[in-house]
Parts: structure tokens; C-alpha cells; sequence
């Protein structure tokens, strides 16, 4: 997970995924950042504080970033899969 914050009441783990073209697909659809679960750090840091869905609802987005001509452009995927925490 590259960022933690929150979104009001909700946690969210955001996975930041970027690209300088479009070769090899768009940083927001890539394999690991749509359909890989939340990593092992994300819920090693949730079980510490003994945090789970029922006293926090969580969230894991991904932000991609994109070079179009030397423009960043930049997609947010909320909720870009779903996990049991």
C-alpha cells in the first residue's frame, strides 16, 4: 500500500500505479493493482490496532497516473476491490 488516509469515517489503503504510456496497459487495470487482495502489511497494520469492518469500514482504492504528452492524468478506482478485513 502506498497511501493510508481516510475518506470521513472510512480507512482507505490506495495503491498508487503509474505509466509513461500506454504500452503495456493503463496503471489502473493492471493485474496486481485490480485483483490482488490487500497486501499482508495492510492487514498486519489493521490487526494491530484491532481494527475490522464492524468497528471501521475500509476501503482499497487504486490511483493511476498516466503521461499522455507529458501530462499526468490521473484515474481514482474507489473501492477498486472488495476485501474482508
Amino acid at each position: 500500500m502506498d497511501i493510508i488516509a481516510r475518506d470521513g469515517a472510512t480507512l482507505v489503503f490506495v495503491e498508487v500505479k503509474a505509466r509513461d504510456s500506454h504500452a503495456f496497459g493503463r496503471g489502473g487495470r493492471s493485474g496486481d493493482a485490480v485483483q490482488a487482495p490487500p497486501d499482508r502489511a495492510a492487514r498486519a497494520r489493521l490487526h494491530a490496532r484491532d481494527i475490522t469492518s464492524s468497528n471501521c469500514p475500509c476501503r482499497f482504492d487504486v490511483v493511476s497516473i498516466h503521461f499522455d504528452a507529458g501530462e499526468p492524468v490521473i484515474e481514482v478506482f474507489q473501492g477498486a476491490f472488495d476485501a474482508t478485513v
